[in-house]
């Protein structure tokens, strides 16, 4: 086994994709070996823990009683959240809504003054870590929680709006997507008087801790202020340089897990391709764009050391933009130090090449190719942060497919953002961004209460990060722009690149299984090779494969 490491420290935008790929990204993530269900690794399951991939024990079984004790404190809060806003809505039904309590949620530090020890970083040990990563029951309980939860405040928001709104309360309902888009309107014509007495009326209607449109709304006044004002860069550039940590990050995927399927698929669609491909090899190498904290390769490893005839050698390159601060490369180094401790556990032959640098600056050399080698390149929603000819000719999004193409791979794994909202006139992006938003935003209020402080997390450092970008800032400094997975064929073809068929037993079985155990609103479906995710007919996340055309 050896680590090879190394960096370069130069960015002209510092991205946010370290909270970013979490959802849409959300995105390199453990999927893979957390048996839900069991047929997607085989029936085993080892996970990170807080200081590595494995428990400093050194076993591979879940402390039963730990998995107890963090199960009741669970559902303890769950209960306890709920009697919470029983109480709120005894003391306040008067007005049928109940009182925000923007106090209790510091969004500093990610999490609620009153969240419970288990998701607090300074106390929570490393069993605990194993309790969410490694055992499947945990995150189906939390599937079980969060429903029964949703569903109590609907039927308690139902009954409150039966006894005091009625026909009058139904005509008072603010319909805020059109406020939102008349004040797009007004800024774009730079109609301030107009743009601010909407944004009041806006912010008297939103809410950060109300309903998804409330929600929603909240985080595109923001936006909408933010560009009036001129201050788009300086709104989200302290967003920038403040990462997030990985503990926050393990909290906000946990709960998007337990949510929804989008993660556990997309994991599963491209090991699932990898492992096809790696059946009889003696090498493989992959090339990760976008590697984050890795978290998708531990299952692929662990698959890799039961193949039949023993485990490949793996080299993995692990690329990802520099950080600020002065160890640039430290979040790529560490993850390929936790991936050789876990390569070394199943006695899987493992190589990692840190790259940090900017990816429209890499050259083949730099990736250290050799012969003999199955070459893998696999990027997961992060081509969109790349600029496009809209912005530079020669775009940085053209040169890394160009480059890819080069490499000459047996297989090229891309995950996309199926988003329209990257036009450069703003209200045509203003309204596409509103219509994807919305979709996300209704997707975790139908699946997750509202009082759980990593929704709070999810929503904030994620989903209001991206709409501030997409709305406050132009040029190079707006970097999020994604593209149809429609676009993306086009480019890629274009580029070199032949699209693969759709592995139908991989189609099969995401359908059964994922439809079985999340909520009857999400959708699994193809077009045209592509693997389609997404919520109530919108598709929000797409997959495919691709090979050189020649």
């Amino acid at each position: 086994m050896s680590l090879n490491l190394s960096s370069q420290a130069n960015s002209s935008h510092r991205s946010r994709n370290d909270a970013g790929s979490l959802v849409d990204d959300f995105v390199d993530s453990p999927v893979d070996t957390l048996r839900l269900p069991e047929m997607f690794n085989d029936g085993k399951s080892v996970m990170p823990c807080r200081k590595g991939f494995l428990p400093s024990r050194g076993s591979l079984f879940v402390d039963v009683e730990s998995d107890r004790m963090f199960l009741k404190e669970l559902m303890e809060e769950a209960k306890d959240v709920v009697e919470k806003v029983e109480n709120e809505f005894s003391q306040d039904g008067s007005k049928g809504k109940k009182k925000p309590h923007r106090e209790d949620v510091n969004l500093d530090s990610g999490r609620s003054n009153k969240q419970s020890s288990v998701y607090t970083e300074s106390t929570v040990s490393p069993e605990m870590f194993d309790t969410v990563l490694l055992n499947s029951q945990s995150v189906t309980d939390l599937q079980k929680a969060l429903q029964n939860e949703t569903n109590k405040n609907l039927q308690q928001n139902g009954q409150l709006k039966g006894s005091i709104g009625g026909k009058k309360g139904r005509r008072n309902v603010v319909d805020l997507r059109t406020l939102l888009t008349l004040c797009a309107q007004a800024v774009a014509a730079d109609d301030r008087r107009s743009a601010n007495e909407l944004l009041k009326q806006i912010k008297q209607h939103s809410d950060p801790t109300g309903d998804g449109m409330q929600r929603l709304a909240n985080y595109f006044v923001d936006g909408l202020e933010a560009r009036l004002a001129g201050s788009g860069t300086q709104s989200y550039n302290p967003v920038v340089t403040k990462p997030t940590s990985a503990a926050n990050f393990l909290k906000a995927y946990h709960l998007f897990l337990a949510a929804c399927p989008f993660k556990k698929l997309s994991d599963y669609f491209s090991n699932t391709t990898i492992m096809n491909l790696a059946e009889n090899v003696a090498r493989l190498h992959i090339i990760d764009f976008g590697i984050l904290y890795g978290f998708q390769w531990p299952g692929l490893i662990q698959r890799l050391s039961s193949r039949s005839g023993g485990a490949p050698k793996l080299k993995i390159t692990g690329i990802d933009l520099p950080q600020p601060g002065f160890r640039p490369a430290e979040r790529v180094e560490e993850t390929g130090h936790r991936l050789a401790n876990y390569a070394k556990t199943f006695k899987v032959p493992f190589e990692f090449h840190a790259i940090a640098q900017k990816w429209d600056t890499i050259q083949i050399e730099d990736l250290k190719i050799e012969g003999g080698e199955v070459l893998v390149v696999n990027c997961f929603f992060r081509l969109r942060n790349l600029l496009d000819e809209t912005v530079v000719v020669d775009s940085p999004r053209n040169k890394v497919l160009n480059l890819i193409r080069k490499l000459n791979p047996n297989v090229f794994i891309l995950a996309i953002v199926n988003g329209a909202y990257s036009a450069p006139f703003f209200i045509t992006r203003f309204r596409e961004a509103l219509f994807h938003y919305s979709t996300l935003f209704d997707m975790l209020e139908t699946n997750v209460p509202r009082e759980i402080p990593e929704r709070r997390l999810i929503e904030s450092e994620i989903f209001g990060w991206e709409v501030m970008n997409v709305i406050a800032c132009e040029g190079a400094e707006r970097i999020e722009r994604p593209e149809t997975y429609k676009q993306w064929q086009v480019r890629n073809k274009r580029a070199g690149f032949r699209q693969l068929p759709l592995n139908t037993a991989i189609m099969k079985t995401a359908k059964e299984r994922f439809q079985a155990c999340y909520h009857k609103d999400f959708v699994i479906d193809e077009d045209n090779g592509w693997l389609l995710q997404g919520w109530k007919g919108r598709t929000v996340y797409a997959l495919s494969s691709w090979e050189p055309a020649s």
